[in-house]
């Protein structure tokens, strides 16, 4: 029976060795980089492409490219969450064409700015030219942010991080749903992102985000009880 989402929140953990005996259901998994998928993401722009290996090759040399960490070791699969931000303009195209299909349901308001938003903002946010154009609009943003409100991450550092924190959001979301049905996982910072985009044949704009072991626990993989800073310690109510 699958875990209610608190459930499987406190049952995850970040597990370091998984059980050689005990295979994973590829559908299974599947389905939870499908719920990966359903997360928030900035614009909706969905700039990201989700890696699931599970041949033993492969995995033996992203393993490799992991330094041979445990987690990657003895995974039984790995997904690698990637971020693609030069998809943004066919990622922003698929937005404009689901909202021409969706038009009799949405006010002419609403559809003007749909079209607006997708057409006129995102590419000026997102649109570049070596850097120039995003240190031009960071300029612009600072000096009319002295007198009104104004959205300033428009840099490239900024649209990169944007960018990492939607696959992030993902990348939580297929753990958690691996959680639910009693599968475990292991999110990986330790990696040669060079050497595994050239493993998985990615191009030179592409961006490991997260490298994730999955697999079933062994007693000795998760590494001690949970620790966490007391909730007082982070939690401030103004």
């Amino acid at each position: 029976m699958e875990k209610t989402v608190s459930d499987a929140i406190k049952y995850r953990r970040s597990v370091r060795k998984f059980d050689s005996k005990k295979d994973l259901d590829d559908d299974l998994v599947k389905k939870c980089i499908i719920n990966a998928s359903l997360a928030p993401t900035s614009s909706n722009l969905q700039l990201w492409e989700f890696y699931h290996i599970t041949d033993k090759n492969l995995l033996s040399k992203i393993s490799k490219c992991c330094f041979n960490q445990p987690a990657a070791k003895t995974a039984k699969q790995i997904i690698v969450t990637v971020v693609r931000r030069d998809l943004w303009r066919k990622r922003a195209k698929a937005n404009l064409i689901f909202f021409k299909s969706k038009k009799n349901s949405l006010s002419n308001k609403q559809f003007k700015l749909t079209q607006k938003y997708y057409k006129e903002i995102v590419p000026f946010v997102y649109k570049d030219f070596l850097r120039i154009l995003s240190l031009l609009k960071y300029l612009f943003a600072y000096i009319i942010g002295f007198f009104r409100v104004m959205y300033r991450q428009l840099n490239h550092s900024d649209l990169r991080i944007i960018a990492h924190k939607s696959a992030a959001l993902a990348s939580q979301n297929f753990m958690i749903s691996m959680a639910g049905f009693n599968y475990d996982t292991c999110p990986m910072e330790g990696f040669d992102s060079i050497k595994v985009k050239r493993i998985l044949k990615l191009n030179s704009k592409s961006e490991i985000n997260m490298i994730i072991g999955c697999g079933i626990r062994l007693e000795e993989g998760v590494y001690g009880e949970r620790f966490r800073i007391p909730f007082e310690k982070i939690y401030y109510k103004r």
